[in-house]
């Protein structure tokens, strides 16, 4: 019983701690792709809003994230946008 209790934290440890990066990198990626589109992303945030799996061009299974978040053309609007991470790499974006 306590081997299976430290496997499972250890488990939730690693997810929290991939979450964490994948969630920085889609911040900073959101925030370029804004950049380039002429556009502000607001609030300096993303949401993860679907988590699921995927496979990446060697086959190998990753955790494939759906993360929305706002920008702004002129400060007073809100579009909605989203990007899809593989890992910890852009897999998909809309603007």
């Amino acid at each position: 019983m306590e081997i299976f209790l430290l496997i499972s934290a250890g488990i939730a440890a690693w997810f929290w701690f991939d979450s964490v990066t994948v969630r920085e990198a889609a911040v900073n990626t959101g925030r370029d792709l804004a950049e380039r589109c002429s556009l502000q992303l607001l609030d300096e945030t993303v949401a993860c809003s679907r988590l699921w799996l995927g496979r990446n061009s060697r086959g190998h299974v990753q955790l494939l994230r759906t993360y929305d978040f706002e920008v702004s053309a002129n400060g007073s609007d809100r579009l909605s946008c989203h990007l899809v991470m593989l890992g910890n790499h852009l897999q998909s974006w809309h603007i």
